[in-house]
């Protein structure tokens, strides 16, 4: 492949719901151009840009994939996005090589939850966009009732530059709204259109069609406008630089026709993204425009965990020339990378090139220090350009091997994985002592597991999370500890008066020292506090750790021989005992803050349910077609909530989950919690006589 000129180069992510055609599409880009299949469908295998064995078993994209595509004297980089909603901040990384975004939308459902939401991702970015209608040739489409949805969702702006021709199974060609030509295509063909005369039976919707395209070019631009008053019309280089100027302000959003599983409309996508979508020239990013005149950059965008080739990063080239042999220095860690061997991705191939110029996409494997948004610079001209914030884990889950050998392997093995996907977490929950993997949903963290087995060879076992129960007091207690013990040399003795009381959600505990008089002497207070400590990380009512209370030492007594710190520490956690069996003991437990995303229509069901989960309803908003409902619910209420809302949903709703404050169980459920723990040998340790 020719070394190109960011000028010569479009880097375009492909962005939709799942199933709305991503992939396809960028297949059938390819092979319009000369490259792969096609066909390329990720469950067939034969897929340009889903090639990993997990997104063939389940046949959906998991991670982003690239295609550099050669069309006339450009080069378009397409990056094909994930559309299933766990993966989310795949799709943020991968807007962020890109120039602009290409919504696909399917021609019988219309725009769907996730291409709202993937939409809005974009815009965040400031990229250009605009909407591929696919599926055109399925039953049931209709590029009319697509359209309406497609301005519902994302306003006036949304106009077609295209019109079918034909419908369902008779979907032949495309109008071109611009030059008001027709092209028509080979069912199942090359993709390469031929220029035909327009259907008389288009005619009038052609004209009006392209009336309203006009109007819309014009509006961006007082001259335009005022020529387009004066004419009534626009010439055709005229309607091409009002929609470039709309295009790149965001104000514009073409919409194209195209069936990508039979190739009716590739040629005429690429020719857009040449024509009608920027180029990364002249983008200013972090104060550096990208630009080749500029010192070497690149950001990482992407990593990849091959278990034969090591790491592999995928770049964009903010600014500068990168060669091959280059050395360029880590902005986090400072390690000195040699980037050997770059080259061109065109799915899992990487094609080598000699050098990638500023605003080019490209792959370099082994690099020693460098991972997912970091920033590569030249070492005399250091710049940092901003990461990628992903959205938190929303769900987790207790992982263990299932072996001694998978044990000692799985934690290098994780870290593997994780370096391939930052939306993932593994931690250890020092409370219940597990180790847990988070991440955006369960069919997230199970691939997970998939990968570790597959690629790794470490077999590891999911289970539901133990709840972080805590305990705490609702009211005060005032005791008296004393332990004595008498053997037949020195004794144990410790005598202590404590008072115990209730502190504010969240204090956790605190110690107060108020003996007057050395009824206690000094050395032995902390061993009173240290015994108090530990009876309460022990728990009373079902194992669970004492919280938010507070203790006064205010009394107490000692023997001259047989008083130590061990005996005042017994007496401590003689004292902690009896102040909580008066102290109104009760169980806490974690409450979340859950954000659901859902189509309009499941918003009475999506409530019942918060209701049903003894969770509380705080706020509700709609954009578009997408209602938003922010509740919080217990944690032990959410363990299954993933299938439950996919169940729900149809598949069409995403939720989000964090840690918000700890709350008291109700009596019932406690019982419950309270018995189970019991059986399972937890509550109050016994005294140590």
């Amino acid at each position: 492949m020719k070394v190109y000129d960011g000028g010569d180069i479009r880097n375009v992510a492909l962005i939709g719901h799942l199933n709305s055609g991503k992939t396809s599409l960028a297949s059938a880009l390819a092979f319009t151009s000369g490259i792969g299949n096609r066909l390329g469908l990720v469950d067939e295998g034969n897929a340009l840009t889903d090639f990993d064995e997990e997104e063939i078993a389940r046949k959906i994209s998991i991670a982003s994939g690239v295609v550099a595509v050669e069309w006339g004297k450009c080069k378009v980089n397409v990056i094909d996005t994930p559309g299933f909603n766990i993966f989310t901040g795949e799709v943020k990384q991968s807007l962020a090589a890109a120039d602009a975004a290409i919504a696909l939308v399917d021609g019988v459902s219309g725009v769907e939850a996730q291409t709202e939401k993937t939409w809005s991702l974009a815009a965040e970015a400031k990229l250009p966009r605009a909407v591929v209608v696919n599926k055109l040739a399925r039953e049931r489409a209709d590029f009319g009732r697509a359209m309406e949805s497609i301005q519902e969702s994302f306003g006036r702006g949304a106009v077609a530059i295209q019109l079918p021709i034909g419908s369902e199974r008779e979907f032949k060609g495309v109008v071109d709204l611009i030059e008001m030509k027709a092209f028509t295509y080979t069912f199942d063909g090359d993709g390469k259109g031929v220029e035909s005369p327009i259907p008389a039976d288009l005619a009038e919707a052609a004209k009006e069609a392209h009336e309203a395209l006009v109007e819309m070019a014009a509006e961006g631009d007082d001259a335009l406008l005022e020529e387009f008053f004066e004419q009534g019309t626009l010439p055709v280089e005229h309607i091409h630089d009002g929609l470039v100027t709309g295009i790149k302000a965001g104000k514009i959003f073409p919409v194209l026709c195209a069936s990508a599983l039979h190739n009716i409309g590739s040629d005429r996508i690429l020719k857009f993204c040449l024509d009608y979508l920027p180029s990364p020239v002249g983008r200013v990013v972090a104060d550096r425009p990208v630009s080749d005149d500029q010192p070497p950059a690149a950001f990482v965008f992407k990593t990849v965990a091959d278990v034969f080739a090591g790491r592999l990063s995928y770049f964009k080239v903010m600014s500068g020339v990168i060669r091959n042999d280059a050395h360029l220095i880590s902005s986090r860690s400072g390690a000195d990378e040699r980037l050997a061997h770059i080259g061109v991705l065109q799915g899992k191939t990487i094609v080598p090139v000699t050098q990638l110029h500023a605003g080019d996409i490209g792959a370099v494997a082994k690099l020693k220090d460098t991972h997912t948004g970091d920033t590569l610079a030249e070492k005399g001209s250091p710049i940092v350009y901003p990461e990628v914030k992903l959205p938190e884990p929303s769900i987790a889950y207790a992982i263990h091997a299932k072996t001694r050998q998978d044990e000692d392997r799985m934690g290098n093995a994780i870290q593997r994985v994780l370096e391939e996907d930052q939306a993932l977490r593994f931690y250890r929950d020092e409370q219940t002592k597990e180790f847990l993997v988070a991440g955006s949903g369960q069919q997230h963290v199970e691939i997970i597991c998939s990968k570790l087995k597959n690629r790794y060879h470490v077999d590891v076992e999911l289970h539901a999370p133990k709840i972080p129960y805590r305990e705490t007091i609702r009211g005060s207690a005032d005791v008296h500890g004393r332990h004595k013990k008498q053997t037949g040399g020195h004794g144990q003795f410790g005598d202590c008066r404590i008072r115990m009381s209730p502190l504010d959600r969240g204090q956790q505990f605190e110690f107060s020292n108020e003996i007057f008089g050395g009824a206690i002497p000094k050395q032995f207070v902390p061993a009173v506090e240290k015994g108090i400590l530990e009876a309460a990380e022990r728990g009373y009512l079902a194992g669970f750790p004492v919280v938010d209370f507070k203790i006064v030492l205010y009394d107490g007594s000692y023997h001259d021989v047989d008083s130590n710190e061990m005996s005042f520490k017994m007496a401590g956690r003689k004292a902690f005992k009896l102040a909580m069996e008066q102290a109104k003991p009760a169980l806490l437990e974690p409450v979340m803050d859950v954000e659901v995303q859902a189509p309009v229509d499941y918003a009475g069901d999506l409530m019942g349910d918060f209701n049903s989960r003894r969770g509380r309803v705080s706020g509700m908003d709609t954009k578009g077609s997408t209602q938003i409902i922010r509740a919080q619910v217990p944690m032990a209420e959410m363990l299954t909530y993933q299938n439950d809302l996919t169940s729900m949903t149809q598949g069409r709703g995403s939720f989000h989950m964090e840690f918000s404050h700890y709350d008291f169980v109700p009596q019932l459920q406690a019982d419950k919690v309270i018995a189970a723990a019991k059986a399972q040998g937890g509550g109050g340790d016994e005294d140590e006589e």
